[in-house]
């Protein structure tokens, strides 16, 4: 096992924003329209961790002001910043006290549950904020320069929150993929995992980072949500 430093991991951050901007990765508007995103996304993923550890008998994020759509409850100032800036980042972890949980699962399937409530909830997320944009293409026949600006964010939405899904979902510590992976494997392979984490890092980071991986899995996504909600409305239409 292997860790960053905090000093270290924002030097290292600082340095891929600052690649970033001089590349012209992002546009200033770009950013302000991906802002809402971004804050949505991290708000319903770690209200979705709280909640999920709540319902099985942990109260700790209650007590600790998390069980809450309130942005300032769950922001993390430095993980908002490379979530606009970079299109990856990390709200404030939900503390949960594996103790409390009420015995009605095992502690790894427990563990598990409350790390895929984060990703689960950006899809569901994305999957209403498609309806919505769906409707409205569909019922708006004037484009003026709020709609567009409304569809800017609406798109910021999906993007940003099926990005984040599929990004926490990678199994590496200390992302939600982890603990969801952890549940199935036998012990010497989490054993195996346990001392290898450096180099799965390293390539996690070269694939996610050097590739278009995550995006290209998110679109796949967004286009079976697409899918789907053309069907049903196609239903009443």
């Amino acid at each position: 096992m292997f860790s960053f430093d905090r000093r270290t991991l924002y030097i290292i951050l600082g340095a891929m924003v600052l690649m970033n901007i001089l590349s012209g990765g992002r546009s200033i508007e770009g950013i302000i329209y991906s802002l809402p995103g971004v804050i949505v996304a991290m708000t319903f993923h770690e209200f979705a961790h709280a909640w999920a550890a709540t319902k099985l008998g942990d109260d700790t994020p209650r007590l600790q002001g998390r069980l809450n759509l309130n942005p300032m409850s769950h922001i993390d100032p430095v993980g908002i910043v490379c979530l606009a800036l970079l299109g990856f980042g990390w709200g404030k972890p939900v503390q949960i006290n594996s103790r409390n949980f009420n015995g009605k699962y095992s502690l790894s399937k427990a563990e598990a549950i409350v790390s895929v409530a984060g990703p689960l909830m950006n899809f569901i997320v994305a999957f209403v904020f498609v309806i919505i944009y769906v409707i409205m293409l569909l019922t708006i026949n004037t484009i003026t320069r709020p709609i567009m600006i409304l569809k800017a964010i609406i798109e910021s939405i999906i993007v940003v929150n099926l990005g984040l899904g599929v990004f926490n979902l990678i199994p590496i510590y200390p992302l939600d993929g982890s603990k969801v992976l952890n549940h199935f494997l036998p012990y010497k392979a989490k054993e195996w995992f346990a001392n290898n984490q450096f180099i799965l890092t390293i390539i996690v980071f070269i694939l996610v980072f050097g590739t278009d991986i995550i995006s290209y899995i998110s679109t796949w996504i967004l286009y079976g949500m697409e899918y789907i909600v053309g069907l049903v409305i196609g239903l009443f239409i």
